[in-house]
């Protein structure tokens, strides 16, 4: 198994005042050809948007859209008539298919921290959904929760609202930990012919830091030539066979809260 860093001062960054952002793939005015895509995943981008500001409304088409809460309040807008304010543990869904309109704006008094992920879906043309799901701290409390799978997964609902992962229209399976000091969790890539691949992002829950990231650190064990050690905004790629394990650690002295995708 291979792993590869991607350490948080090398992503993308921006200081727009209102929103402070890192960019793990290109997007908008950052390019890299060396990340560009990775498997369905297309878009890790780690937002802070300030009080009474965001993203005014735009316009998404053949893309999944997900929103990871971190801290704080998102306001949710789109031209199915969704309104809704996420809070931490939500996580939202929106499958744009053959085109949405949207806006995302920090509600309440407070700066909002989320991942927005993208990823590309397995099928062209879809009529657009929209899904929530909602998970506790506890339910992430040294274990991986499945917070987002396949549509034709078992036990995914292709419900607004409903218990278990949130569907998506791409071969891609989301987990979310909050890691205590000292634990490790070990997750086994799906079994099949097709080689898996993996992205592992550790949250810079401690606050924006553009430079070498700090905070919480964890270590990536199973890799060739030995652990790889993260910390807050930190990720990496991962190269795996069906059926491989991997395991994260809590190397340091802080909770850490991580996400993990496997995919094909």
């Amino acid at each position: 198994m291979k792993v590869i860093p991607r350490p948080s001062n090398e992503r993308g960054q921006a200081d727009h005042g209102w929103l402070k952002t890192f960019h793990t793939f290109s997007f908008a005015g950052y390019h890299d050809p060396q990340h560009e895509q990775f498997g369905p995943l297309r878009v890790i981008n780690e937002d802070r948007v300030d009080p009474k500001t965001g993203f005014g409304t735009h316009a998404h088409r053949e893309f999944e859209i997900f929103s990871y809460i971190v801290d704080g309040e998102l306001e949710h807008r789109d031209s199915m008539g969704n309104v809704e304010i996420m809070k931490r543990g939500d996580l939202q869904m929106t499958s744009a298919g053959t085109g949405i309109r949207h806006s995302e704006h920090s509600h309440g008094s407070k700066q909002v921290h989320f991942l927005q992920i993208w990823s590309v879906p397995s099928t062209r043309g879809l009529t657009p959904q929209y899904f929530t799901r909602h998970f506790t701290d506890e339910e992430k409390k040294d274990q991986w929760a499945h917070i987002v799978a396949p549509v034709n997964a078992p036990g995914v609902l292709e419900k607004r609202e409903a218990s278990g992962p949130a569907p998506v229209h791409s071969p891609l399976d989301l987990f979310a930990t909050i890691l205590s000091p000292g634990k490790s969790l070990g997750h086994t890539f799906k079994s099949g012919s097709a080689a898996r691949k993996g992205y592992v992002h550790v949250i810079q829950t401690s606050g924006y830091n553009p430079k070498e990231a700090s905070g919480a650190r964890v270590r990536v064990l199973g890799a060739e030539g030995g652990p790889m050690g993260l910390r807050e905004g930190d990720g990496a790629y991962i190269l795996a066979t069906p059926g491989e394990e991997v395991t994260v650690e809590n190397a340091g002295e802080t909770a850490a809260e991580v996400v993990f995708f496997d995919m094909e």
